[in-house]
């Protein structure tokens, strides 16, 4: 017996205006992160790849906060850890791959940057970078530009809560609350910046600091992709109102190592990182839905399989696939004889 028993009982999620079908969707795209996530790690491991930063532990905050924005007109300015989100609003796991394997065709940057550096001008990604935060100044000037150009459209920017103690975090949320600005702006507060944990780091709620900037701060359980989507879709609704922006920050943990050049038991305990297994979202939304009894543990495992299968032609794809031509390394960066811009 199910919620279903009790007259005219909602769901949880169709509270929310979420229907049945997008609310497996969701789960589909947290669990469709984690296995890229997962097979990452094990093509680093043996040398395939040379480098992942992973986002295991928060994929339920991601995929929450992309079904609450306008997927065919927001801008989004997303962190290194972001996989869950990007597929969410449109990127391919062969995409996701050819940037992993540095491959010619990566459209995030040809190959030539790091991992988890996204960009795509179609899907309105904006190109981030390796200085944490840089995007968050960024995706205010987005704002600011909407406003300017009474644009119906927000940004939304994502970062860790370490990265919520550098200047430019600062100087992006004080422009963005001066001048009233459509920008969501969401710290996925993982508890460790690298090896510092947040305790070290903060003295505070990060949420807290939108007070000193004339805006809603809001914290906000990141391992509940229900919860996030609610928290967003009211922000957006304010920024779309003209009320300006807002700053959630979402509580979660990082549960893989920092990147696999990270040894993270040298700053934290194997007993701490399994008790935080256990409040892990992906998992949390698969109990959920069996909970409403729209999902089983069938089911379950057959959309692990056609995802693994998914992944592997990903990964087929971007293993055969050519590198970049070393000459290409200047392109978009010198002028060519004609004066145009190689």
């Amino acid at each position: 017996m199910n919620a279903r028993s009790t007259v005219n009982k909602q769901f949880r999620h169709e509270q929310l205006g979420l229907s049945t079908e997008q609310v497996l969707d969701m789960y589909r795209y947290m669990l469709l992160a984690r296995t890229f996530d997962e097979r990452n790690l094990l093509l680093q491991r043996a040398g395939k790849i040379n480098f992942h930063v992973s986002g295991i532990g928060q994929e339920a905050a991601q995929v929450g906060a992309a079904f609450a924005l306008d997927r065919e007109n927001d801008y989004f300015l997303p962190y290194y850890r972001d996989y869950g989100f990007v597929l969410s609003v449109g990127m391919t796991p062969r995409e996701l791959m050819l940037s992993a394997f540095a491959k010619a065709e990566d459209p995030n940057s040809g190959g030539r940057q790091m991992p988890g550096h996204f960009g795509s001008k179609k899907l309105r990604i904006v190109t981030g970078s390796s200085p944490v935060t840089t995007q968050v100044p960024h995706a205010v000037g987005v704002a600011l530009a909407a406003k300017m150009q009474k644009k119906n459209f927000v940004s939304f920017v994502t970062f860790g809560e370490g990265s919520s103690n550098q200047g430019d975090f600062h100087e992006g949320c004080n422009f963005a609350g001066v001048h009233k600005l459509p920008v969501i702006i969401m710290c996925e507060n993982n508890q460790y910046a690298i090896s510092v944990p947040a305790h070290k780091q903060l003295s505070g709620k990060v949420s807290d600091r939108a007070l000193g900037y004339g805006f809603p701060g809001v914290r906000v359980d990141g391992n509940d992709a229900l919860a996030v989507y609610a928290v967003v879709k009211e922000a957006r609704e304010r920024a779309i109102r003209g009320e300006g922006p807002t700053l959630i920050e979402a509580m979660m943990y990082r549960l893989s190592p920092h990147s696999t050049s990270d040894n993270d038991l040298a700053y934290r305990t194997k007993e701490e990182v399994e008790e935080n297994w256990k409040k892990d979202g992906v998992q949390r939304m698969k109990n959920y839905l069996i909970e409403c009894g729209i999902w089983d543990e069938d089911k379950n495992a057959k959309l692990s399989a056609e995802l693994i299968q998914e992944m592997k032609e990903a990964i087929e794809y971007a293993d055969r696939a050519p590198f970049p031509k070393p000459e290409d390394t200047l392109l978009h960066v010198y002028a060519d004889s004609s004066g145009e811009v190689r």
